[in-house]
């Protein structure tokens, strides 16, 4: 079968807009069913343009979406349906938690972990039918829309093949300046804006030490891991066997990857990834507020944010924060007091995100029953937008002031100060902030303006 796999690209500025870095979803399942047998290609938008040809010979054609993707590839999936009238699967978190909609624009939906089902699907497709038999699938019978069973349990990491980016037209593992992997799936930690447990559970599954060294012992000088994990360090021993063999065979690359914050209190951790060659980290502070953290149920405090930034600095690793405002323990000041921290901690960068209720996520359906959301149109969900009424603020303030933590951190004089004291790389980001940040505000000036309307007509009644 000729299968064709497409990453959509986000349509909008948002703050990882200079990194092209792919999700993997695409290219495992490509590989997946590229050893399987099947002739495949994958397209990832951000990297290039999908080629038509192939997708009007294709035989099937699978499409991942996150949220803020997700009406590109709706939009995606209704042309290859519509024009050359092919089999569309939609796949992703998206499509996992909103399968009635995802199905108004394809003939399947993959929901959830997608490896096993993706080959019984088209299994079944070369089979001639009999789908109600393969578990996590949502498919159309007529008008009727059909959502089996989900699969029972996991995937076991250790059984998928590492992802071939050769499958991508034009792309080469060797010159790939970001390199991106996995090495564990699941988070037991719950944060209430976050889908990452109703989609890959609350238990960590681990791939082997073995498997993640072999993948990444070709990685060059001058490339950069990247490991997609949702917390680096969650099983901290396993993580030092990891990083003691990534030392062990002169790993020639720098890596970075998300972690929790308290991870610094483990300095032979701290050490291990020093010597491991980790540049830089990416941690959820979400909040100096501790009403706010506590709202956000992350289970740590504000003195174990400004110890743990201060730590990783000490031994030379770079901290990107990530900050999440707009819960209902915000006010502006909370907000303002924010940057200050951000600036008295000498963050390397951040992102002062706007709270959003992501589908999957536990504040979706709290804020979609309460009646607090007033704007669906996906490609606002990216963490740059408000589309909720905040408690303490309003949308247009909200979004104000996203904006001006952006400004005021990526300011002229902050990417001169970097320059001057001889961090070459600390001014290019912050030189590169400030014009992804400008760009973002011209953009976005129509949507200053309806949330400026939608304040009026507020206000008024």
């Amino acid at each position: 079968m000729r299968v064709v796999c497409i990453e959509p690209r986000n349509p909008r500025t948002h703050v990882f807009s200079a990194f092209r870095l792919p999700r993997l979803a695409m290219p495992l399942l490509g590989t997946i069913l590229r050893n399987r047998g099947h002739e495949v290609r994958v397209f990832l938008e951000e990297w290039g343009e999908v080629d038509w040809r192939a997708v009007r010979e294709a035989d099937l054609v699978l499409i991942s979406t996150i949220t803020p993707t997700a009406e590109r590839a709706y939009a995606l999936a209704d042309r290859i349906r519509r024009e050359w009238h092919k089999p569309v699967v939609l796949g992703g978190p998206h499509a996992t938690f909103l399968p009635d909609e995802a199905l108004e624009h394809a003939d399947f939906v993959i929901r959830g972990e997608g490896e096993k089902t993706v080959v019984e699907l088209v299994e079944v497709l070369s089979d001639g039918g009999g789908f109600e038999t393969v578990p996590g699938l949502s498919f159309r019978r007529g008008e009727e829309r059909v959502h089996n069973p989900p699969r029972q349990g996991f995937v076991d990491l250790d059984e998928l093949p590492v992802p071939d980016f050769r499958l991508v037209p034009g792309v080469s593992p060797e010159r790939m300046r970001i390199y991106p992997t996995m090495t564990s799936r699941g988070c037991p930690y719950g944060c209430v804006f976050c889908s990452v447990i109703a989609m890959f559970g609350r238990k960590y599954r681990y791939r082997s030490t073995e498997l993640v060294l072999e993948e990444i012992s070709g990685i060059q000088p001058g490339q950069h891991v990247f490991f997609y994990d949702d917390n680096f360090a969650a099983h901290p021993e396993r993580t030092k066997e990891l990083l003691e063999g990534m030392i062990r065979q002169n790993f020639r690359g720098v890596w970075s990857s998300q972690v929790r914050i308290d991870v610094y209190r483990d300095r032979e951790m701290l050490d291990l990834m020093k010597r491991s060659r980790c540049f830089v980290v990416y941690i959820g502070l979400e909040s100096v507020n501790p009403e706010t953290l506590k709202a956000f149920r992350k289970g740590i405090t504000f003195q174990e944010i400004e110890e743990g930034v201060r730590a990783f600095h000490r031994y030379g690793i770079r901290v990107h924060g990530m900050f999440v405002i707009g819960a209902d323990t915000d006010t502006e000041e909370t907000i303002r007091a924010t940057l200050d921290f951000a600036r008295k901690v000498h963050l390397d960068s951040a992102q002062f995100l706007v709270l959003t209720p992501i589908p999957g996520s536990k504040l979706f359906r709290q804020f979609e029953e309460a009646g607090r959301i007033f704007d669906r149109r996906w490609d606002l969900y990216d963490g740059h937008h408000v589309v909720f009424h905040p408690r303490n603020l309003s949308p247009l303030r909200l979004m104000e002031l996203s904006y001006e933590l952006h400004r005021r951190f990526y300011s002229l004089s902050e990417a001169l100060r970097r320059l001057l004291r001889g961090d070459r790389f600390g001014a290019y980001i912050a030189f590169m902030g400030r014009k992804f940040v400008r760009r973002w505000r011209k953009e976005n000036e129509e949507e200053f303006a309806y949330l400026s309307s939608l304040t009026a007509a507020s206000a008024a009644s």
